[in-house]
């Protein structure tokens, strides 16, 4: 399966997440949401999480499921996905996070912020939140590095 997420991965390489706006150009410039691969790719995602192949623990407001660890294959970047409708447990990223959004139903937003790319710079801290809809959220963290905080 992680042949599916390749695309984010490549996008993903050696971006410096100490500046997010400036990740999140080169990301769009990489791998445009709006791209006819990216259509592709958001109906891979959708085919997926129907089939239960992602996202497929937990329950609404928030399910998610873990692609992979951070490995060599996966350019150290570990991968989750995330299905939500309302916020989800505060946490913080130690060397950052990369988000790739998808709509699943409404219009939905992820922290206010329309589907496609929203980058979180290192040490960031949120209780990350979709509305308006419901969203389907990969979750790229180099290294693995995540904290939950109280």
């Amino acid at each position: 399966m992680l042949e599916t997420f390749q695309p984010l991965i490549d996008a993903s390489k050696g971006l410096d997440l100490t500046d997010p706006a400036a990740a999140e150009a080169l990301l769009e410039e990489r791998f445009p949401a709006g791209s006819e691969a990216a259509l592709a790719l958001n109906a891979k995602l959708r085919e997926l999480y129907e089939a239960g192949e992602i996202a497929n623990n937990g329950e609404p407001p928030m399910t998610w499921g873990r692609v992979t660890k951070a490995t060599e294959e996966s350019s150290d970047f570990s991968i989750d996905v995330v299905c939500m409708n309302g916020p989800g447990p505060k946490h913080r990223h130690p060397k950052g996070e990369i988000d790739y959004c998808v709509a699943l139903d409404g219009a939905p937003t992820f922290d206010g912020r329309a589907p496609g790319w929203v980058v979180l710079g290192e040490g960031s801290v949120h209780i990350p939140t979709a509305a308006g809809g419901v969203m389907l959220i990969v979750y790229l963290l180099p290294e693995g590095a995540f904290e939950f905080v109280k």
